[in-house]
């Protein structure tokens, strides 16, 4: 396999355009010029096609200028007008010495006459043995080297000698590239990479650097950082060499970004900046500096050109000359309201990185002070809110006493049309209040209102410590009763203080939930426990988390934390639109997790139109899976505010996607938000997801990908999706007792803790290996105990889980029918694919059943277990296995580096560009040897390589399509 570097990627069209072109010898020679800019590749183009041309037999030259290292070479010629031509490969015929002793005189006689003789020696030279000439980088040209390389194509030009320039698109003004452009017969423009072939890029050199190839995201991330740079391979480049192993995560074999996107940067030497920064010409100091200063200010603030003719009329001026230029030289953009951005993110990020003299919080306080010694602090903050910005950034550069009112200010303000604005003024506040100022818990309650309503987790999250700081102050004290009260002399400055930090603390354990937290789990500051416990009705949603799965399970008595009064704090009494469950719709939520009985006594205590039944079943379905999202939504309805990114939406769609059998789609989930828990220091441990991401590649058959999530899990945590899991890994790691023993425990600690949904499966698991292993006695069992679980739980999944257990362990074929159609509408792809197996071993037309197994189960992608299932199935039914057939041949070895490369997620760009050919070819042999497997996508070919039945048989199916879904 032919190594290429990694600028060619997506340049095969334009390498074929200038072999072409230095082929088209004689009659059909043109003048190709190929432009781009810095960094697109031109010269890696230039040389891979001077390769090629040179393996087809053809001969090429190279054309460079005195005082140059392009002339390195042997030079052959010296025209005398600044041209010199090289011949490394001893391609030209040598030059007499009298043909020498002409040119020499010509070039004497002047310009003109030197250029037609040397004119002359090429074309004679050609029709002896024809070649090319390419000349690279010809915007660095001196200008008499420019207007003679212009003369002799233009006036004297070597008639059959082909000529390829490569260059930098220049300004009209400059006279020099304006000849050279006028001469071309075709002048080939390097378009941008497209995002396939950015991903490919960033596959390849991630790949070849770290060992492991690169999540799809980086890809992304790289290319939202590079902004209009996205598309050149060189700023693609400069970016991955920045990174380092601690900035990337490996996950199931692929690394995946842990840095913030917005520090991704370019490579922070200054010749690189300059390059990308100012590729035409280097830019003073002075200007350098200015950029600088500029990315540190708009890391934190907002910048306007208003805001600088606010400044002293002096400094206003060079301030504004220096945005003047580096808006002029592209370095910056202004939107129609004057407001500031960098072009290219990436070197904004780069740009921080650089020492500077100027005192950068100095600049953001001079933004603000004009406007509140001439306005007051207070109406600063009401009329220009976006100062709030500067104002925090500006750190001990201003007083508190004239932030603190600028801040509040702009935040009330900008709380409806700006919140993310909003939320950053308090918290900016809230950094500056001390815990004794009265106004602290007001400020606390209106910032965790705000973030409340618009699912900002992380901010509210973020409230913590000054929460606790208000705990922790006199004025917060313990009464007899056990309630939080306020001193008289905090009321008297901010009344219904306890109600207010109730609120926040509320909201705090709210937000945890949605990010996976818990204020019980031993990484969590105990501070936060002990200041929870003082609010009973705060305790409810907490405890609520460990039936979800977040954070540990607390004793069942302690969900009488959940009968608290309607009328309690933060349950915001009156307010029906409340994004915060009320208890009844806590403890409806809760129950889901348990008895049916419980569950309708939590329903009995809500209002008859609160839940339909149709709402229900999604509780119920949500709470099998611990999704807590899921959960909240199908109870508070479009009352639910949750954030697209947080862990509990993320872990609510990789359940979807788990359930409709795209397998894929969910552990690209898990990944994020494993990188989710690893990048924001708000968010928690995704244990739910690991075990989930664990429980695929058992079923699929990978072991060591699938230990690899469970040890992220902690022993503690016995949730019955954890529990399920860790039976796969342990039953095909070949522990066989210890497995289903651990299983027991694990089912029936669940079921002591009222934690009853997920257990069906987990004992459906039971007693499927049970009766692989021939354990009728624990067949019988788990079927017992599924029987007594579905009495308590009388869930759709209990019932189908049990007809399962007794079409396995009774015979029982209408049983397993009527459980097979249950799944079937409620939409459980592996759940089906059991239920397939099973009727295959009693329904009286195996073949069928078989079929359909198979079918669900290479779109799931199911490996050894499912393997051997089916071998087992077919031999005690005594048929073929279905839907599979003899393959015309064995794989080639090709075959198997394109099935391998296929497997491993690549698109057809990136193996065309590693197999050194075009996309179509790898279109063309993905035909042939989907028709010879059988296969009809990508996906069903790499189902079929990892269950090992690739090499000797190919599953029969519908036409193959070569440009399926799962390509792209």
């Amino acid at each position: 396999m032919r190594q290429q570097r990694g600028a060619i990627i997506g340049r095969d069209g334009a390498v074929r355009d200038v072999v072409e072109a230095l082929r088209a010898t004689g009659e059909a020679a043109r003048v190709l010029l190929v432009t781009a800019e810095a960094g697109m590749g031109k010269t890696a183009v230039l040389e891979q096609a001077r390769r090629a041309a040179a393996q087809d037999g053809a001969a090429v030259l190279r054309l460079g200028w005195e005082d140059t290292d392009d002339t390195a070479g042997a030079i052959v010629v010296d025209v005398g007008c600044g041209l010199v031509v090289e011949d490394p490969d001893g391609c030209l015929l040598p030059v007499t010495v009298a043909r020498r002793a002409l040119l020499r005189a010509a070039a004497r006689e002047g310009e003109v006459s030197g250029l037609s003789a040397f004119s002359e020696v090429l074309m004679e030279a050609s029709r002896q043995s024809p070649f090319a000439l390419v000349v690279d980088g010809v915007e660095r040209m001196p200008q008499r080297s420019a207007d003679t390389l212009a003369l002799l194509l233009q006036v004297f030009r070597p008639r059959g000698v082909p000529v390829v320039m490569a260059g930098r698109p220049g300004p009209a003004a400059d006279p020099g590239r304006a000849q050279l452009t006028a001469v071309a017969d075709q002048v080939l423009a390097l378009p941008p990479l497209q995002p396939c072939d950015i991903a490919t890029l960033v596959d390849i050199h991630v790949t070849r650097r770290f060992g492991h190839p690169a999540e799809p995201a980086l890809a992304d991330a790289v290319s939202r950082a590079l902004g209009t740079l996205a598309g050149n391979p060189r700023a693609v480049l400069s970016v991955l060499d920045a990174l380092d192993e601690q900035d990337l995560a490996e996950l199931d074999g692929r690394l995946c970004l842990t840095l913030p996107q917005k520090r991704l940067r370019l490579t922070t030497g200054s010749a690189e900046l300059l390059r990308f920064g100012w590729p035409d010409a280097p830019a003073d100091p002075e200007i350098v500096e200015a950029a600088i200063v500029t990315a540190r200010v708009l890391d934190h603030a907002e910048v306007r050109f208003d805001d600088v003719l606010r400044l002293p009329s002096a400094e206003a001026q060079a301030i504004e000359h220096k945005l003047d230029r580096l808006v002029a030289d592209r370095i910056l953009t202004a939107d129609q309201d004057g407001r500031l951005s960098f072009t290219v993110p990436a070197l904004a990020a780069a740009l921080r990185t650089l020492p500077t003299r100027r005192d950068v919080q100095g600049v953001y306080a001079r933004f603000v002070t004009p406007l509140t010694d001439r306005l007051g602090a207070e109406a600063t903050g009401s009329g220009y809110p976006r100062l709030a910005d500067h104002v925090a950034a500006a750190g001990p550069g201003l007083d508190d006493a004239l932030a603190v009112p600028l801040l509040l200010a702009a935040a009330r303000e900008d709380a409806r049309t700006n919140w993310p604005r909003s939320a950053r003024a308090y918290a900016a506040a809230l950094r500056r209040l001390t815990p004794q100022d009265g106004r602290t818990p007001g400020v606390l309650s209106e910032a965790s209102s705000l973030s409340l309503r618009h699912g900002d987790h992380g901010g509210l999250l973020a409230l913590g410590e000054p929460l606790l700081a208000c705990l922790d102050t006199p004025h917060a004290e313990n009464t007899e009763d056990g309630e939080l009260a306020a001193a008289p002399e905090t009321v008297a400055g901010a009344s219904g203080t306890s109600a207010d930090l109730e609120t926040v603390a509320g909201a705090w354990v709210w937000a945890a939930l949605h990010e996976h937290r818990s204020p019980w789990t031993d990484d969590t500051d105990s501070r936060y426990r002990e200041a929870l416990q003082r609010f009973p009705a705060v305790t409810g949603p907490a405890a609520l988390g460990g039936l979800y799965g977040i954070g540990p399970l607390t004793p069942r008595q302690a969900t009488a934390a959940h009968h608290v009064p309607d009328a309690v704090g933060w349950f915001a009494p009156g307010s029906s639109r409340t994004p915060l469950p009320s208890p009844a719709e806590l403890r409806l939520v809760a129950a889901a997790v348990g008895s049916h009985a419980e569950l309708r006594r939590a329903r009995r205590n809500m209002s008859p139109d609160a839940i339909d039944d149709r709402a229900l079943d999604r509780l119920r379905d949500a709470a099998a899976y611990a999704d807590l999202a899921g959960a909240l939504a199908a109870v508070l309805g479009d009352r639910n505010v949750a954030a697209p990114k947080g862990i509990a939406v993320q872990y609510r769609g990789m359940v979807r996607d788990y359930l409709a059998g795209d397998w894929d789609a969910a552990l690209a989930a898990a990944r994020r938000i494993e990188v989710r828990s690893r990048t924001h220091g708000t968010a928690g441990g995704p244990h739910l997801a690991r075990a989930l991401a664990a429980e695929i590649h058992s079923t699929r058959g990978d072991v060591a990908h699938a230990t690899a999530w469970l040890d992220l899990v902690p022993d503690t945590l016995t949730h019955p999706l954890v529990a399920r899991a860790r039976l796969a890994v342990r039953y095909w790691s070949g522990r066989v007792e210890d497995a289903l023993e651990e299983a027991w425990h694990d089912a029936r600690q669940a079921r002591k803790n009222g934690q009853l949904a997920g257990v069906e499966r987990l004992l459906l698991r039971i007693l499927t290996l049970a009766a692989r292993s021939d354990r009728p006695h624990t067949v019988q069992q788990a079927l017992e105990e599924l029987e007594a679980l579905h009495e308590e739980a009388a869930t759709p999944m209990t019932h189908e889980t049990l007809l399962i257990a007794r079409g396995i362990a009774h015979h029982d074929a209408d049983s397993a029918l009527t459980a097979h159609r249950s799944i079937q509408r409620r939409g459980d792809v592996h759940l089906s694919v059991i239920s397939s197996l099973c009727l295959t071993h009693i329904a009286d037309d195996p073949r069928r059943w078989l079929t359909e197994a198979v079918r669900n189960a290479h779109t799931l992608g199911l490996g050894r277990p499912f393997r051997t299932a089916v071998t087992r199935a077919a031999q005690q039914r005594n048929i073929p296995i279905p839907r599979l057939r003899q393959g015309h041949q064995t794989l080639t070895e090709p075959d198997i580096a394109l099935v391998r490369m296929v497997s491993d997620g690549a698109t057809n760009r990136k193996i065309a560009a590693e197999l050194a050919c075009s996309p179509k070819t790898v279109e063309q042999r993905l035909t042939r040897l989907f028709q010879r497997t059988g296969t009809r996508s990508r996906r069903e070919l790499t189902a079929a390589w990892l269950n090992g039945s690739l090499t000797t048989s190919g599953t029969v199916g519908d036409p193959p399509n070569p440009h399926s879904a799962d390509d792209h």
